[in-house]
Parts: C-alpha cells; structure tokens; sequence
C-alpha cells in the first residue's frame, strides 16, 4: 500500500497509577532518520525503540516523544544520609569552640540540613517497563502508519488522475506528428509552386525535403518512453509499497523526455501541450516526494 512520508501517531497506557505517552510525527526526508525525546531513565531502550520503529517506516524525519508519569507512593523512598549529617555537626561544633557559642545542636536542627533526607527512587524492573513501554509505542506505530496510509491513498488517486491526463497529451502529440508533416509539404509545395510558375516540380526533391523535416521534428521516441514511464509509474502506485524513490526517478527521466519534445516541437499546438505535459509531470514530482 502507497504511504505518505508524513504522518501522526499518538498512544496512551495506564499501568496501575503509571501512565506512559507516546506521540511521533514525521516529514519528508530521503533516509530513515529518528529524534527520540524521553526521560533519562529510558535511555536504555532506545535501540529496542529504533529497531520497533524500522518494522513501520522506512523513510521520513520522525520526532518521538515520550513521557512518563507514575503517581504511585510506591516509587520513591526516603534516605538518610549519615556522613552528611556527622559532617555537619562537626562543623557545628567547631563554630561553637571557635565563637564561643552554646553547643545546642539537636537532630530536629541536623534533619533540616540539605541533603541529610533524600528521596530517591525506587528502581524499577526494566522487562516490565520495557513491555509496557513496548506496547504504547507500538499502539503509536499503528496509528502513525494508518494516517500515512490515508494520505498515501489521496496522492495515488491525485497521482494517477494526472497520470491520466499526461496519457492523452502523449497521444495528442503522437496524432499531431502527421498533420504537422503533411502541412509542411503542402506549403512547401505552394512556395515551390509560386517560385517556378509554371515549372515542373522536382517530386523527389520536394520528397527528400519532406522527409528531412520529418525527420528532425519526429518524437516518436520520445512519446514511446513517456508511455512506458507513464505505465511504470502506474503499476508502482497500484500493487507497489515503498516506491518512493523509484517514482521520483520516473519523475525525473519523464522530465527529459518532456523536454526533448518541447524542444522539437516546430508547432504551436505541439509545444503547448509539450508545455502541458511538463506542467502535470512537474506536480507528479513535487506528489511523489512526499511518497515513502
């Protein structure tokens, strides 16, 4: 199925008073690049969390974030810290000697000294955060892929409607070849006509002539590749997935084509649909740029 490059994911879980958030979101981007945003004490997953990304995406720039809250009374302990306390209530004591001061040091007054209590918390079993953590990325990967698969399916309709109508700017040019020929030896022949009078025309002159101008102005295999491009490209979007990059190389090669056949064209009606053609191959370029 035919993916968008951007998208948008979110997921929730609750584990008893814990909840874990995950959100992502992506932009065009050539490779498969990850900016990861996340408390410290998940640092250690982030391969497990590159690795489960890679399973939904190829390409794109994706921003994650995930945050975590745990509102549980169980998470965090108290600490004493006793050599922080004796190193306080020697420098105490050492006041007191020193200014003459009354020794009143009391374990109240010691207590409210900074970082004599700490809280600290608890470790946590890491398989039961990771599993968790697991599943609320992946309930995020789910929701991601489906958004980029919704815009994927309006650029293969808006792509192959266009693909469409470059289809028949091909084969107006392939009808117009014929015509353009034909009234080039129709006035040549009037010129010639008007220039001899009454004068035998030279027919194989006239016929080399004709053929010499056929010859430079022909596209046909120009409108043969463009076809096969056209068909190519229309095949990917319908039972490929993944094809960015190879749309965008279609892309580029129906461009030259395009041009080749501007640049022959010796007709107005032929350069304007030339011009047409690239117009349509121009927007299919800037679509499949946005295609994983």
């Amino acid at each position: 199925m035919i993916k968008s490059m951007t998208g948008f994911g979110r997921c929730e879980h609750h584990q008893g008073d814990r909840k874990f958030t995950v959100e992502m979101k992506a932009v065009n981007h050539r490779y498969f690049d990850v900016n990861i945003k996340m408390p410290k004490k998940f640092n250690f997953f982030e391969a497990e969390i590159r690795n489960t990304l890679k399973k939904y995406v190829q390409r794109g720039k994706i921003d994650l974030f995930i945050t975590y809250e745990d509102y549980s009374e169980e998470n965090v302990a108290l600490k004493y810290n006793e050599e922080i306390a004796a190193e306080y209530l020697r420098y105490y004591r050492q006041m007191a000697e020193k200014f003459g001061l009354e020794d009143d040091i009391r374990a109240s007054v010691l207590g409210r000294c900074p970082e004599v209590f700490t809280m600290e918390e608890q470790d946590l079993d890491e398989e039961e955060l990771w599993a968790t953590l697991e599943a609320t990325l992946k309930g995020a990967c789910s929701q991601f892929v489906a958004s980029r698969e919704r815009e994927g399916e309006a650029l293969r309709t808006d792509i192959l409607d266009k693909l469409g109508t470059m289809e028949e700017n091909v084969n107006l040019i392939e009808e117009r070849y014929p015509q353009i020929v034909a009234e080039y030896r129709k006035k040549l022949e009037d010129k010639v006509r008007e220039l001899l009078a009454d004068a035998q025309i030279d027919e194989g002159r006239l016929a080399s002539e004709v053929v010499l101008f056929a010859d430079k102005i022909c596209t046909d295999e120009e409108t043969v590749r463009l076809k096969s491009h056209i068909g190519t490209m229309r095949e990917a979007l319908l039972h490929g997935e993944g094809v960015g990059r190879k749309l965008d190389f279609i892309a580029q090669e129906m461009n030259r084509e395009a041009n080749t056949i501007l640049s022959k064209a010796n007709d107005l009606a032929t350069s304007n649909i030339a011009i047409d053609l690239k117009t349509d191959i121009e927007k299919v370029r800037e679509q499949v740029q946005n295609i994983e």
